[in-house]
């Protein structure tokens, strides 16, 4: 079936995915933020990021963040699609975002490449910060947040190249 230690899709497209995916979702919700299908896209966006979660290097509690983040915005999509009470859907998306500033963050620290580390540090601080201040601010002060993040996945794909495979180890005479 399918290998684990094997990759099928190249980093860059991994981190192209949710670029495309979520554009036109930021692009929606800076036009008519009560468009109802970009919560159906969201969904697919953060699935798309369980790819990049496991490819990109950070501590493995970091990587649990990063899951941990779809999981929690997957669930808000789904609650915002079935019509559960927003208050609730957006509680629960803003702790999924205190998940996602944590491995953002986390995984930008250990990035080669210095403006993924910049991008990547402020994107995770704004997004994780405002789940804290985010009943004193408006919506509209996360919005930057959301065209930070695509420009994380863009230099994630500029300049994050795979890591060479590694030859097994041979085995014991």
């Amino acid at each position: 079936m399918l290998d684990p230690r094997r990759h099928y899709a190249s980093l860059r497209q991994v981190a192209l995915l949710p670029l495309l995916l979520f554009l036109p979702a930021v692009i929606a919700f800076f036009a008519d933020p009560d468009v109802a299908w970009g919560e159906y896209l969201g969904v697919f966006f953060h699935l798309s990021i369980l790819f990049l979660v496991s490819r990109l290097d950070a501590a493995p509690w970091a990587k649990a963040a990063g899951y941990g983040w779809v999981v929690l915005d997957v669930l808000a999509g789904i609650l915002m699609i079935n019509a559960v009470e927003y208050d609730t859907a957006w509680a629960v998306r803003l702790g999924g975002h205190v998940l996602a500033g944590v491995w953002i963050v986390a995984s930008s620290l250990v990035s080669r490449s210095w403006p993924v580390r910049v991008v990547g540090v402020v994107t995770g601080v704004w997004l994780g910060g405002y789940s804290f201040a985010g009943t004193l601010l408006a919506e509209e002060v996360l919005r930057p947040a959301g065209i930070m993040i695509l420009a994380w996945f863009a230099l994630l794909a500029i300049f994050h190249r795979d890591e060479p495979a590694h030859a097994p180890a041979p085995a014991p005479a």
